[in-house]
């Protein structure tokens, strides 16, 4: 065996042997010196392929030299390093001049780069003999079989088999080889740059990963500054625009860059030369770095920093416009690093310059190559882009959020006799749209409409959908239809709407003075009823067909509504999910209700609690849809606070309507408000004795307000307006606004309701 011809360790010789006999080689041919060919005593004349020798098992080629075995096996290789001291490849990285591992990706597995893997266990390492052989397999010759042996020293890829080394040659194990990479022949130089080139690419393509998982801002800036401290950069400072522009909007005024965030290595107390620049805000950074960069930078038009920014490549910081840019961008008193140990990149995304990011290195460290631009530059194009996706990420989430509240009501109304408290969820804080909608509509008689329906689907268009069927359920509850009518023209709507728009609805009609309640549904969930004692039922309410099926009919029920029962109206968001099934839900629903009732006793539970208590039954995978919930307290109006009459229309009408509202405030202690009530409770009932043909209705009701109603059969609504000086008649309605504390005219089915409301006076209020 002879010498390696880049090794610097001396092997034992072997014995000379007589010249092969082959007539494909000749004597001098072995690129190994005076090794036999051995085919000398494997190959049969006249075949066509080599078989190996009985009993050897070592790999042998087949027809046209090639290697008998699996085709995926690896090639074992080794190389040399300067001096000799180099590792075997994949058990080392390589160094470059300054000492230091060039690239260390920190997120991706180490590995062995660019040569053969470790041995299994039990398996000789290359350049050790194998057990019970002697033999050592020569360096980057041949490729072996399963198991992981190769071909002997001397075979050239032709050979069959091996014949074992003459009698007295060593056996013993050699000297490990240096490593070599697998392009035989290349320069120690050139394997080096190969190996710093796929250092770069792997470093490039675990930090683009992680900056794209990154879907809003801090995200991505974050996963920027992670990636590249301390792998390529020893601190990373990141500015962008203030404020961002979305999308194809110009902005005005001048350029603003503002310091985002910054990052660094930690720096030792000793630490000496220049210190790296960051920001003293951030606490976690240590204010202990030395000089810091500038929070607000505003960019000059024509000054170098547009300059540099314009021509979005990346420089080093000595270049002259990098030298001139950066005071700009940092600040006249920030120090830097000297050498090419600052790289100023631009940051561009898809129609604009939104940023800049300057990557530092410390005077101990190498300073950066010429294809660090080229990292440097796949880094601020990868962060540009997903800052980009970010903005107008979240401008489309801010305006699917806006439209989804506006279509919700902004605050619930406060009707006579009944308190409401609601709760919207969305199913997630990705997907803040959905199809589920409550409203509470005040209706004529101080009745009240509660309305919960859910559109299917959670995009934009199951949005705008439920935005037009609350539209129609407000419109059609003002004309005091009964609650199957309400179904039945929201189905019609929906089918106006398009064939697949599907949604389910309950819609109830509370009644506080005859404390009943009316409830038809289409296709919804049953309401719960908590009552005061602590009992909760599921109403039983028929359920229908949803809305938009077309040609069904909707069927309603009258059930009582006792004082200080609580109905519970909800989506199947709050009661269904992947694990449980809705009528499962809805029973655990009714047991929360039940549960929460008995912690209060006989008093009813808070609704603001109440609610809070029903969605904390939700479990952690519990949140497949988004939720509406609405819970209504009904407190009633007791009979003795509601005084009514029915009037004929004559003229004599408005005087009984006046002896007949003194005679009910002097009942209740309200002499204060005589004078108003029958001066406003004339002029209105004037307006209705004048076109009616049925009796007219009277009503006073008495809450936390005075309450006065007047019904007739006339739909035509009364419109306020200014009466000249000549008319006779029009200031009716001009004395009810200035003197009344509220007023209103509400349609009916048959005819229309006038109302007004008046100031209770202090200390007076139902009993």
């Amino acid at each position: 065996m002879t010498e390696h011809p880049t090794s610097h360790h001396l092997r034992q010789p072997v014995p000379p042997a007589a010249p092969s006999a082959s007539p494909a080689r000749g004597p001098g041919s072995s690129p190994l010196g005076g090794v036999p060919d051995p085919r000398s005593a494997l190959q049969q004349p006249g075949a066509a392929g080599f078989a190996p020798l009985p009993g050897a098992g070592f790999a042998v080629r087949g027809e046209n030299g090639a290697a008998a075995g699996p085709p995926d096996a690896p090639l074992v290789t080794a190389g040399a390093g300067p001096g000799g001291g180099e590792p075997v490849a994949g058990h080392g990285r390589p160094r470059t001049a300054g000492g230091h591992a060039p690239y260390d990706d920190g997120l991706a597995a180490r590995g062995a780069v660019g040569g053969a893997q470790p041995p299994e266990q039990g398996e000789p390492r290359p350049g050790e003999p194998r057990p019970g052989t002697g033999h050592v397999p020569a360096e980057g010759i041949g490729r072996p079989r399963e198991g992981g042996r190769s071909r002997p020293p001397g075979d050239d890829g032709s050979s069959g088999a091996f014949v074992p080394p003459p009698a007295g040659a060593a056996t013993g194990p050699a000297p490990v080889p240096p490593a070599r990479a697998d392009h035989p022949g290349e320069s120690d130089e050139a394997a080096a740059a190969r190996q710093a080139g796929g250092d770069r690419l792997r470093f490039i393509g675990a930090a683009t990963r992680r900056i794209a998982r990154g879907i809003d801002l801090d995200e991505i800036v974050l996963g920027l500054c992670r990636a590249t401290v301390p792998t390529f950069a020893d601190a990373i400072l990141v500015y962008l625009r203030d404020p961002l522009p979305v999308g194809d909007e110009r902005p005005t005024g001048p350029m603003v860059l503002r310091l985002r965030r910054t990052d660094r290595i930690p720096e030792e107390p000793d630490t000496n030369g220049i210190r790296l620049p960051v920001l003293p805000a951030q606490p976690d950074l240590g204010p202990a770095m030395g000089g810091s960069a500038a929070e607000l930078a505003e960019v000059l038009n024509g000054g170098p920093l547009a300059e540099v920014l314009r021509g979005v490549r990346p420089l080093f910081g000595d270049v002259p416009a990098a030298r001139t840019a950066l005071p700009e961008l940092l600040g006249d008193g920030t120090q830097l690093p000297g050498g090419r140990r600052v790289i100023l990149a631009p940051l561009r995304g898809r129609r604009r310059v939104i940023g800049a990011a300057v990557f530092l290195r410390r005077p101990d460290r190498p300073a950066f190559e010429g294809d660090d631009l080229l990292v440097a530059a796949q880094l601020a194009t990868h962060t540009a882009l997903g800052v980009d996706k970010a903005v107008l990420y979240g401008r489309e989430a801010y305006i699917a959020d806006a439209l989804q509240r506006t279509m919700l009501p902004d605050s619930l109304p406060q009707p006579t006799g009944v308190r409401l408290a609601s709760r919207y969820l969305p199913a997630a804080e990705t997907a803040r749209v959905g199809g589920d909608w409550y409203d509470a509509i005040p209706l004529p008689g101080s009745r009240v409409a509660l309305v919960v329906g859910d559109v299917m689907g959670h995009s934009m268009t199951s949005a705008a959908i439920m935005g037009q069927l609350r539209t129609t359920a407000q419109t059609l509850a003002g004309l005091d239809l009964p609650p199957q009518e309400v179904l039945h023209h929201l189905d019609e709507q929906a089918q106006r709407l398009g064939s697949d728009r599907m949604a389910t609805c309950l819609y109830a009609v509370y009644d506080p003075v005859a404390h009943r309640i009316i409830v038809a549904n289409a296709g919804h969930p049953p309401p719960v009823m908590l009552h005061r004692g602590g009992r909760a039922e599921v109403l039983r309410v028929p359920a229908g067909a949803p809305i938009g099926v077309g040609g069904v009919d909707f069927e309603a029920v009258e059930l009582d509504a006792p004082a200080g029962a609580t109905l519970v109206l909800y989506t199947d968001g709050l009661v269904e999910s992947r694990i449980r099934d809705v009528w499962t839900g809805i029973e655990q629903l009714r047991e929360r209700l039940a549960e929460t009732a008995r912690l209060t006793g006989p008093n009813p539970p808070p609704l603001e609690p109440l609610c809070d208590e029903v969605l904390d039954m939700l479990g952690p995978g519990d949140r497949d849809d988004d939720i509406a919930l609405l819970a209504a307290r009904f407190d009633g109006i007791a009979p003795s606070d509601v005084a009514y009459w029915y009037l004929d229309p004559k003229a004599q009408t408005a005087g009984q309507a006046r002896r007949l509202a003194r005679r009910a405030l002097s009942r209740w202690g309200l002499e204060e408000l005589t004078d108003q009530v029958e001066l406003l409770v004339s002029e209105v009932v004037t307006n209705a004795v004048r076109y009616a043909e049925r009796p007219v209705t009277l009503r006073l009701l008495r809450t936390d307000v005075l309450r006065c109603e007047v019904g007739d059969d006339v739909p035509q609504l009364p419109r306020l307006r200014q009466a000249r000086p000549s008319d006779e008649g029009g200031r009716g309605l001009y004395l009810v606004n200035r003197m009344a504390r509220r007023w209103g005219a509400t349609r009916l089915s048959m005819g229309k309701v006038v109302w007004f409301e008046l100031s209770m006076p202090p200390g007076a209020g139902p009993r």
